[in-house]
């Protein structure tokens, strides 16, 4: 897949897991990467949108497979890296992206008790299985991790307080792993994304004024859209371009949050 100039892709030779891959964030920084010559696994619970997704940055002139991994699984997480080893034998970033259903906007004391269990598994314990199965693989490449998080794990959120709580919790464990993990050449960054996707595009359906809402708070002016907006803040962490970075939160969401 070109990356659109004569200048050599960054990530040429190398090889990436993306969890949550099947669409919105996670499929556009699949792209992203498997633009700049990264050979992707495009890990997604569903194959009616990971095989797409993966068809897609094929079509592209990318390298790309999809397998299928529920991150609320162990086993499936380290199925997907050992694919990326099978595929490549290496592994150079991994991204976990993926995240279960947070529920409608509700105070602490309407919440079921499942989404808590659903986001914690699917935001924390999975950022522990992925550092698990990845980190090996990382230390011979001396590689990138990449989490995807949330400006509301920095100041909270009234609407959505469990999903600010383990979005926190991710972040704090982030950085630990960065602490432990720099000796080793290893760096670990979070990026805070707002994008386009079919959940936000489903709450513009259901709330046509929010569009214009959220474009008036960015001073951007707009929301981003997965690939290229969101995509290149993780080629540059998944890339040697941030060699010196580790422990970082990058948010990428037009400045709307300023607060780092």
């Amino acid at each position: 897949m070109a990356s659109g100039n004569s200048e050599p892709m960054l990530l040429a030779d190398t090889s990436a897991v993306v969890t949550g891959a099947g669409g919105g964030v996670g499929k556009g920084i699949a792209v992203a990467l498997a633009t700049h010559g990264a050979h992707v696994i495009v890990a997604a619970r569903r194959a009616e949108n990971g095989e797409p997704a993966a068809e897609e940055i094929r079509a592209a002139g990318g390298n790309a497979q999809f397998v299928r991994c529920d991150v609320a699984s162990r086993d499936d997480i380290f199925a997907a890296v050992a694919a990326a080893i099978d595929a490549t034998g290496r592994l150079d970033c991994l991204v976990h992206n993926a995240l279960g259903d947070v529920g409608p906007p509700s105070p602490v004391q309407e919440i079921p008790e499942h989404i808590w269990q659903n986001m914690h598994t699917t935001a924390l314990r999975a950022s522990f299985d992925c550092a698990q199965a990845a980190y090996p693989h990382l230390r011979e490449t001396q590689g990138s991790c990449i989490f995807l998080s949330s400006s509301a794990g920095v100041e909270g959120s009234a609407h959505l307080p469990l999903y600010g709580a383990v979005k926190a919790a991710q972040r704090g464990f982030a950085k630990s792993l960065a602490l432990e993990w720099g000796g080793e050449g290893i760096r670990v960054n979070l990026i805070n994304p707002v994008a386009f996707t079919p959940a936000m595009e489903r709450a513009y359906t259901a709330n046509p004024a929010l569009e214009q809402a959220l474009a008036d708070t960015t001073p951007l002016g707009r929301v981003g859209d997965p690939a290229s907006d969101i995509g290149p803040a993780a080629v540059f962490l998944a890339s040697e371009m941030s060699r010196y970075i580790t422990g970082q939160t990058i948010t990428v969401d037009g400045g709307a949050f300023m607060g780092l």
